[in-house]
């Protein structure tokens, strides 16, 4: 059986739409895994019918990792599934509820107001804190780089499907789409024991996939962002260049690291890499027209997911944590951050599936011209058409939203006046650009 998985106006205060009673669900081919969830707590999603589910995937003692599944407004049995995981790493999924989650929360920090720009008015959506100790996940975290996350995230999707809870969406057609290949072909071979979870897209916004690439688009960036100019004082962008090309600076390190390979040195010398390469400035990282960090979106939502009444009533056991630095912490010790993941981007891009690499221009934190060199370095059958394509723009209604590249399933774009959260700067764009991933369009004006 597979599971395809798409692989990225009113206000309601505390009232619920059905009593809260905890199900159970214990796995009949795994041991000590389960799942524990709430159905229709009325939390944030508060259009009338619409499905919603939070609780927790126990996948071994000790070790429960949180989600929140929201059915798609429109046509909940045919509209896509499709999951959102965010970054950092070790950064909730929650923060959707200021990006594309049904809701936001109002600046009371106990009220919630509808999203109609919700990315579950066309797709069912399910949200995932991962690793353990982000969010409102706990327990024991033994993730230390994407790979192990990886091998956990798909024991997460087994337990999940497993259930039956999904399995209404069974007939529905990067590192973490790579695991899920792998394990669907040794599930094929009958070495492995599990349910085939087949990915039909995958969508990264503002990612990080080339480390060596992607610091000196940090130069570059702040030499000159295209349409608003030199970022940092000449002083500044001198001091940048000198690391960045100084003996033993960042591009030689970084190449150290990369030469390394997975050898039992690897740790050290691309811990020593990511140390080093650090960015100078005094602008916020997520969005250079701010001058300090958190200005916008507001995070009301902290306060609000940390009403008892709200905690009891999504099934939450634990104390929510955004962007927690234990589990980072982990990853920060295998160097994992200074490691390229562009061979594996390219063999998703040659297996011709759907990819969506997207990034707010007014971030800096993963700034659209490291993504897109990036991608041109990318080797895949489209490579050269890729560098030999020129950025078209994207207009809704005559307004210009984004500067777009298509090459057949392939698709870049560099969203206009958005920040590191592009939902949240650009939801009517995002959620339109959503929508023609999901019909597995090329991107286009409308």
């Amino acid at each position: 059986m597979l599971f395809p998985v798409l692989f990225a106006l009113g206000s309601s205060l505390l009232t619920y739409a059905t009593p809260v009673v905890k199900h159970e669900f214990s796995s009949l081919i795994q041991e000590d895994v389960s799942l524990r969830f709430v159905n229709n707590s009325g939390i944030c999603e508060t259009t009338p019918g619409v499905h919603q589910m939070s609780g927790y995937v126990d996948i071994g003692t000790g070790m429960s990792i949180w989600f929140w599944f929201f059915a798609s407004r429109t046509a909940p049995e045919t509209a896509p599934f499709t999951l959102w995981i965010n970054g950092g790493p070790g950064c909730a999924s929650e923060i959707v509820e200021t990006e594309n989650g049904p809701c936001t929360v109002n600046a009371d920090g106990q009220s919630t107001t509808l999203n109609p720009f919700s990315w579950n008015s066309v797709s069912n959506m399910i949200y995932v804190d991962q690793p353990i100790g982000t969010g409102f996940s706990f327990g024991t975290d033994t993730v230390n780089s994407t790979e192990s996350a990886a091998v956990q995230f798909w024991k997460v999707f087994q337990i999940l499907f497993e259930s039956g809870e999904f399995a209404q969406y069974q007939s529905r057609d990067p590192s973490f789409v790579t695991y899920f290949d792998q394990q669907n072909a040794a599930i094929a071979k009958g070495t492995v024991t599990g349910v085939p979870i087949v990915v039909s897209a995958l969508m990264v916004n503002n990612g990080w996939y080339d480390p060596l690439i992607q610091n000196l688009a940090y130069l570059t960036f702040a030499t000159n962002a295209p349409g608003y100019g030199q970022l940092q004082s000449d002083a500044v962008l001198k001091k940048m260049n000198t690391s960045f090309f100084e003996a033993n600076g960042c591009q030689a390190q970084e190449m150290a690291c990369y030469a390394a390979g997975n050898s039992t040195a690897s740790n050290a010398i691309c811990i020593k890499a990511d140390n080093f390469c650090a960015t100078v400035g005094n602008r916020d990282s997520d969005d250079l027209r701010q001058n300090s960090s958190a200005l916008f979106p507001p995070e009301f939502y902290l306060n609000y997911l940390a009403l008892p009444a709200v905690k009891t009533a999504i099934g939450a056991e634990s104390t929510y944590s955004e962007c927690a630095d234990a589990p980072f912490e982990l990853f920060e010790r295998t160097g994992d951050d200074a490691r390229t993941w562009l061979p594996q981007l390219g063999d998703l891009a040659n297996s011709t599936l759907k990819i969506l690499i997207w990034a707010g221009d007014a971030d800096i934190n993963c700034n659209w011209l490291g993504g897109h060199a990036s991608i041109l370095a990318m080797n895949w059958y489209g490579k050269a058409r890729l560098a030999a394509t020129q950025f078209t723009n994207m207009t809704i209604n005559g307004s210009s939203v984004a500067a777009i590249k298509n090459v057949d399933n392939f698709s870049f774009a560099r969203v206009y006046a958005a920040g590191h959260e592009v939902p949240a700067f650009q939801p009517v764009a995002a959620l339109e650009i959503f929508k023609q991933v999901i019909a597995m369009e090329q991107l286009h004006s409308v």
